[in-house]
């Protein structure tokens, strides 16, 4: 009965039934000539390719052989998803399985790893994993699991659709790795460490001389810690929202719509209020030394969160768009990171960062870098939101794989 749902040319088939494990192994790597290894820590959830591995010639225990095109499926912790395709060969651990097609005339080995990439795979090896602190499925279990097996004709048309949904994610991801990149080193060169920089050494480098180099509390007209109330004040419909760290996104922007409501009093409302152009500085915890910049969507008030502490700078000497991108540079998380005290609660004091001196250039100097970086940000966010639309199609289109496994 099941057959006469299915659509047209396709069947129903168990895993094992079209895919083998690869038994190849090495038992010297290096003595024959395998350079590199992969092992479960190399492997990002939900990423098809390999991007980093380690070097067999620094010593492992791995025995596993891979090859280019075979899919290496992670079977520890398999609800983290680690599914890549090998592009080069190698040894893996042994809690990683390698699979290729028993017949590419019968399943195209590109469109294996996006089978394996279906929630119904995954639920299936998480559902017969066994053990409670390292679960583990096993071949047996994974062979047995049952799917839609389309025809030739319709495979390589998915192929053709899914790879080009992968390519564009692929894209996505290097334009904003590149952007990064860019944003990197255009405030390093600008920070002094390129090859005009003279001037005064400071931890941020050599700095021009016709900037100031000053305390931050030297350009900031006030501050305060975010205040403290008890979690009953949280309302649907309270009189301000909170912005914590947790509502920290990207690199310098904050989710507002998930900032949760509170009904305070009104006088704490009224000293807190955000207003536009506030510094937010995260003092504590992972989040200790993260800095926003407080630019309003919405009419609704926000307050910060305890965790935070709000400055509100002078803004015609110093852009408080200035200082956060200074400061969540590599260079200026470095610097930040010396504020820090403690170990089981890393802390950063309020008092610590208005005494910390900062290089403060002419407004002029400020603007450009702020409209510089404005436009790496700008482009940074066109390619995230094809990079989401790209996932979101491919992972529309495993859906629909995974319907037809369940008609």
């Amino acid at each position: 009965m099941i057959e006469r749902n299915l659509k047209a040319g396709w069947r129903r088939v168990k895993f094992g039934d079209v895919v083998r494990l690869s038994k190849g192994r090495s038992k010297d790597p290096l003595a024959d000539g395998i350079e590199r290894y992969v092992g479960l820590e190399h492997l990002e959830p939900g990423d098809l390719r390999i991007r980093s591995w380690g070097r067999v010639a620094d010593g492992v225990t791995f025995t596993s052989m891979f090859q280019p095109g075979q899919v290496l499926f992670g079977k520890r912790r398999a609800y983290q998803r680690k599914v890549a395709v090998a592009d080069f060969s190698g040894v893996c651990s042994g809690d990683i399985y390698v699979l290729e097609t028993k017949d590419p005339h019968v399943l195209l080995p590109e469109l294996l790893p996006f089978i394996c990439q279906t929630d119904a795979f995954f639920d299936h090896a998480v559902g017969t994993s066994a053990g409670s602190l390292s679960p583990r499925t096993n071949w047996t279990s994974l062979a047995d699991f049952e799917f839609a097996l389309p025809c030739m004709e319709d495979q390589a048309s998915l192929v053709e659709l899914l790879s080009a949904s992968l390519s564009a994610v692929h894209a996505a991801e290097m334009i904003r790795i590149r952007v990064s990149e860019l944003r990197k080193s255009l405030t390093a060169e600008h920070l002094g460490n390129g090859s005009d920089a003279s001037g005064v050494v400071t931890p941020w480098g050599t700095l021009p001389l016709h900037w100031r180099y000053i305390p931050v509390g030297d350009v900031t007209m006030s501050s305060a810690y975010g205040p403290r109330f008890p979690s009953t004040l949280y309302a649907d419909k309270g009189n301000a929202r909170t912005i914590r760290t947790t509502d920290f996104c990207g690199v310098d922007e904050i989710n507002l719509t998930t900032a949760p409501a509170a009904t305070l009093d009104k006088g704490m409302v009224e000293d807190h209020a955000l207003c536009a152009g506030d510094f937010l500085l995260s003092r504590s915890g992972e989040y200790a030394g993260k800095t926003r910049v407080f630019l309003p969507m919405v009419e609704d008030r926000f307050i910060p969160a305890a965790f935070l502490i709000r400055y509100r700078l002078s803004q015609t000497e110093l852009r408080p768009k200035y200082l956060h991108y200074i400061c969540s540079s590599p260079i200026g998380q470095s610097v930040l990171s010396s504020l820090v005290q403690g170990s089981a609660q890393p802390n950063i004091a309020g008092s610590a960062f208005l005494a910390l001196k900062i290089p403060v250039p002419p407004i002029e100097e400020q603007d450009h870098v702020i409209g510089l970086v404005d436009d790496l940000s700008n482009a940074d966010r066109v390619a995230t939101e094809r990079f989401t639309k790209s996932r979101a199609l491919m992972g529309t289109m495993l859906a629909a794989m995974q319907a037809v496994q369940h008609v």
